[in-house]
């Protein structure tokens, strides 16, 4: 199964996107708002970015010279560095920030101070994960090779009962992943994909930005807390390490509760590569919201707990999915689709961690 050969059913309720979109285009109109980032969104980047730097200035001026205390100091980074890939980053990359693409290419670099790279970061998440969720082989958002097992159309193995267990460990790698291995397996992969042709990159440039980015990030993170800090390698990797399972963790405990859980569907292209659905069903079948009723939560997550309002309209900045969620359930009811949502966070881990467990003791029937 490749991407040229899938495609979705543009026969089935085409009209519901249609009406969808134009009840929420007419939201902004008659709001006279702006899709892109608010005031509010601009004192939110000033206060993550501020968060996510402070601890390390902090350290490398030497005002902070408790072992204890520095270990703290980088737990609030990785905190601040899921807040980064949260709120600013992500809207950045999907171009949904601010309507001057400059001003979205600077912040969506903002995914170096994570160590990974930007533009291996939008085809993973904009073009196969936005486009082909939950599809086994395609999105590569539920694909770890044999380690884990986020969808009943994947092999199943033993080992696999365990992984409600060790899912915690390995989501907490994510970040790490990133700095040290991930955009060199995936820069390959999108080449031969052809993916990185689609991007107008050639792999030689690629590969030279990821250089670029990796010695950058070590030199902020790695060589100048070693040479200002004058603290020994294992300490430093100790909270180097810390900071980046904070991170991995914070993320994968927010985007897996969004679409691998007990209500949402793992479609299947039939022989001839067709999905049932059309593209706005498809995502309305695959994704499920949580927890909007928090505005604090909403706030520190990035408004990525309207999840469904994010898949159906990536070009909003995500201050906005509040308002029209409730435009996007109410649709959804009148055409008889789904609309799935868990009312708290805890629930969501809840669902996610269960199916988990489903899938990791005995296939399930599809």
């Amino acid at each position: 199964m490749t991407l040229k050969t899938v495609r979705f059913n543009t026969k089935d309720k085409p009209e519901f996107y249609k009406v969808l979109r134009k009840r929420v285009n007419g939201y902004f109109k008659e709001n006279n708002i702006s899709k892109f980032a608010n005031a509010r969104m601009k004192w939110k980047t000033a206060i993550i970015l501020t968060s996510f730097f402070t601890p390390l200035v902090l350290m490398l001026a030497g005002v902070v010279p408790n072992p204890l205390i520095q270990v703290l100091l980088w737990v609030f980074m990785g905190v601040g560095m899921a807040g980064v890939g949260l709120t600013i980053m992500h809207d950045a990359n999907h171009g949904s920030y601010s309507k001057n693409q400059m001003v979205n290419k600077i912040l969506g670099m903002t995914i170096n101070f994570a160590g990974g790279y930007a533009l291996n970061w939008k085809i993973q998440h904009n073009v196969l994960h936005h486009t082909y969720t939950n599809v086994s082989e395609l999105d590569q958002d539920i694909d770890t090779g044999k380690l884990m097992r986020f969808s009943p159309r994947q092999p199943h193995f033993k080992f696999q009962k365990f992984q409600i267990i060790y899912a915690w460990f390995f989501y907490g790698l994510m970040t790490f992943y990133w700095v040290v291995a991930k955009d060199f397996v995936q820069i390959a992969s999108f080449k031969k994909d052809e993916l990185l042709k689609a991007q107008g990159k050639s792999l030689g440039m690629a590969l030279l930005e990821i250089f670029a980015v990796k010695i950058v990030y070590l030199f902020l993170f790695a060589f100048l807390p070693l040479y200002f800090m004058e603290i020994s390698f294992g300490f430093w990797f100790l909270c180097f390490f810390v900071k980046h399972f904070v991170a991995g963790l914070i993320l994968a405990l927010v985007f897996q509760p969004a679409h691998v859980i007990e209500d949402t569907e793992f479609p299947e292209p039939d022989e001839e590569g067709s999905l049932e659905n059309n593209w706005a069903i498809h995502q309305l079948k695959t994704t499920a919201n949580f927890a909007k009723g928090s505005r604090l939560f909403t706030w520190l997550v990035g408004g990525l707990n309207h999840q469904i309002e994010h898949h159906l309209f990536p070009n909003i900045c995500h201050v906005h999915y509040g308002k029209i969620s409730k435009i996007v359930k109410e649709t959804a009811k009148e055409f008889n689709l789904p609309y799935h949502e868990h009312v708290t966070f805890y629930g969501a881990l809840k669902s996610h961690f269960s199916l988990l467990h489903q899938l990791g003791k005995a296939p399930i029937a599809t």
